[in-house]
């Protein structure tokens, strides 16, 4: 079995904002795998699914970001889930908007979804798609940080928003099928 987490923010306020971006890829691979997401469990939304002949149990943490990693944790020992067949799709200030990017490991880079997952699951081997927000640019950017990812998708980027997390279910996907080095191969070099 393979655990699929999206991060995001539980909640119809957030529904759409750049931080949920990684709920919204897994709504997408939901459907591919013709699972929902039925139960409450370890502070989280979870369902069971196949994609590729492999089993996936899929999480939404309802944990708000910055304690995600709990969520993850507990399922991924509940189920007996290798750190490394655990993948976190979640929004990536520092990739321009559309860009994606499929990795093992790595460091948080002051994503705080990142840090409680590293923290929670001991280390940080676990597979990610990087899904490219871009970020504000200009005085104050930093300042504004927390703002801009708490904000929803600007009319330019909704318009392309549905392919981009097509491209990130298809990461995702691909991995489970082919395998790390192969959807890499094959994804990275596109993006």
């Amino acid at each position: 079995m393979k655990l699929i987490c999206g991060l995001g923010n539980p909640g119809r306020e957030y529904e759409r904002h750049r931080h949920n971006v990684g709920f919204m890829v897994v709504d997408a691979l939901l459907s591919r795998a013709r699972a929902e997401l039925t139960q409450d469990k370890f502070q989280a939304r979870v369902g069971q699914g196949s994609l590729g002949g492999e089993r996936i149990l899929f999480v939404e943490p309802q944990t708000y970001m910055n304690l995600s990693g709990r969520s993850v944790a507990e399922a991924a020992r509940f189920y007996k889930v290798a750190v490394q067949d655990v993948l976190v799709v979640h929004d990536e200030l520092d990739l321009p908007f559309g860009r994606l990017q499929l990795k093992a490991g790595g460091g948080a880079g002051g994503h705080n979804g990142l840090k409680s997952m590293v923290q929670c699951l001991g280390e940080d081997a676990f597979i990610r798609v990087r899904v490219g927000i871009g970020k504000p640019e200009g005085p104050n950017a930093k300042e504004r940080v927390a703002g801009y990812v708490l904000s929803n998708f600007d009319d330019g980027e909704r318009r392309q928003l549905e392919e981009l997390i097509g491209k990130a279910a298809d990461m995702a996907e691909s991995w489970v099928r082919d395998g790390l080095a192969t959807a890499m191969n094959r994804h990275n070099r596109r993006a």
